[in-house]
This record gives C-alpha cells, structure tokens and sequence, in this order.
C-alpha cells in the first residue's frame, strides 16, 4: 500500500512539475534513437564503440568548457570527428577495429580530463556528463535534443534498408553496389549523435548500456529484424519513464536507475525465454 502511495505520488509529480516533464520528454527522446541505432552496432557486433564515443565526447565536453562554449554542440563535433576516425581507421588500414576503439576510449577520457582542468573556475565539473543529470534539462535542451534525435530517426528509417545490409554483410552489399564506407561512416555519425543526446540523461559512462540491453532484451523474443527494432524501442522507453519515476520516487540517481531498469527487463525477458524453450523441450520429450 504505501509503495502504491509513493508510485502515484511520483507519477503525479511528473505531471505537476516543468523540470520532471522536461526529465520525461528528454528520457523518451533517449528512449528511442538509443536502441534505433544500437540494433546496427549489435549486428555488426559493435556493441561496446558507444563507450569509446562517449569518452570522445567527453573531450568535446571540456573543450566547450574551455572555450566557454556550449559543451553539447562542442561535444557533438568533436564526437562525430571521432566516429567517423575509428570507422576510417577501421576500415581503410590494418588496425583492428577493437584497437582503435581502444585508443579512442582511453584518449577520449584522458582529454578531457586535461583539457577540464583548464577550464575557468566553476565550470570544471564533467559529472553531470559522465553520469547524467536529466533533472537539469532545459528548454534550449530539449530544443537540441529534438533536433538530433529528428536527424537520426530520419536516416535511420529512410537508409534503413541500406544501413541493415551493411551490418549484416559487408561483402554481400558492394557485390549489391551499396557505398559500404559511406554507410559506415553515416552509422558512425549517428552513433556519436546519438550519444551526445543521451549523455544527459545517462551518461556517457552508462549510454552504451541503453544502445545495447534493450536490444539483446529484444532479440530474445522478436521473430525478426524489425521487430527487434520495435521491441528494443519500446522497452528503452519503458525503461526511461520508469527510471524517471523511480528515481524520483527514491531519491536515485537518474541514470543509473534508467540503466538497471533495462538490465532488468533484460533479466525478465531472459528467463521468460529460458522457460519457453524448456517447456518446449518437456513438451517434445514426452511426444
């Protein structure tokens, strides 16, 4: 009962309150371009390149703060030069992909730990963008957030096709005539887009976490590639208004609260699917 009590109180809050509307507008933005474009990097098997951008974008952060410019349109430059580097080196020289991710990963990090510390006084806190701070969101925020959310929802469903090609066989779609480094270079862009949307919600520490789970949650149970595309977008979602709710209904930190709140939708379809294929298996061992 007073667990109930709680729950309406916060999901009232939402409603009463401009910074939680905005927390929930930012959080489904997330929501959906996140696993939007996560379901290719799973496909190619690059689950984790979301880490290593994050860490780029960071740099961009602290690059921002020292030119006392905007930190997320700074971040979303130097992130996209950064993707679009590790597709490049991926791509065109003989330096693993898994490699290059790393250098990015750790340069990415220990730029912008260098950079912030020439950044003026009381500016110089990267935590809201390395752990989130969606309670923060501004209007103008959400204005940016918008925008390239927009952007990477429409390349996704106009180069759809294309971009599942890629991700599936590289090989097969030059004998198709597709531009495979072009498309992998447009995936890459989205990606760092993508991050830099949703390191105010989780942060770039945990935004990985959102491209990923909701999609191997999806995966267990979807019959196909869109609907994986579907399932993961509709559990990122569920996944951000609930950690919203919770986390101001317990006084948790938003992001993480968002992060574990897929992990366990991850737990729930796991072992809904688990069960199936046993009761499968007693079904056909009994036939």
């Amino acid at each position: 009962m007073a667990l109930a009590l709680v729950a309406a109180n916060a999901i009232s809050a939402v409603f009463e309150y401009d910074f939680l509307r905005r927390a929930l507008i930012a959080a489904v933005l997330v929501g959906i371009t996140a696993p939007a474009v996560g379901v290719f990097l799973v496909q190619r098997r690059l689950a984790l390149i979301g880490d290593g951008i994050g860490h780029v974008a960071v740099t961009g952060v602290a690059l921002g703060l020292v030119l006392n410019r905007a930190p997320v349109a700074v971040a979303v430059v130097v992130a996209v030069i950064g993707a679009v580097a590790i597709e490049l080196v991926r791509s065109l020289s003989d330096t693993s992909g898994e490699i290059a991710l790393a250098v990015m990963f750790y340069g990415g990090i220990a730029g912008g730990v260098v950079l912030v510390s020439k950044a003026p006084t009381g500016s110089r806190n990267l935590t809201q963008y390395l752990f989130g701070t969606i309670t923060t969101t501004s209007n103008g925020d959400l204005v940016v957030f918008g925008v390239l959310a927009a952007v990477v929802l429409a390349v996704v469903l106009l180069g759809g096709p294309a971009l599942f090609t890629v991700s599936n066989d590289e090989e097969f779609a030059r004998a198709l005539g597709l531009p495979v480094l072009a498309i992998n270079l447009t995936l890459a862009a989205l990606t760092a887009l993508t991050v830099v949307v949703s390191m105010r919600v989780v942060g770039v520490l945990l935004v990985s976490a959102l491209m990923v789970v909701p999609v191997a949650a999806a995966q267990l149970f979807a019959r196909s590639f869109r609907g994986t595309c579907i399932g993961a977008v509709l559990l990122a979602v569920a996944a951000a208004v609930l950690g919203i709710v919770v986390s101001y209904a317990a006084d948790l930190p938003s992001g993480g609260t968002i992060v574990l709140m897929a992990i366990g939708f991850f737990v729930l379809a796991l072992a809904t699917s688990s069960l199936r294929r046993l009761v499968r298996s007693a079904g056909g061992a009994r036939g």
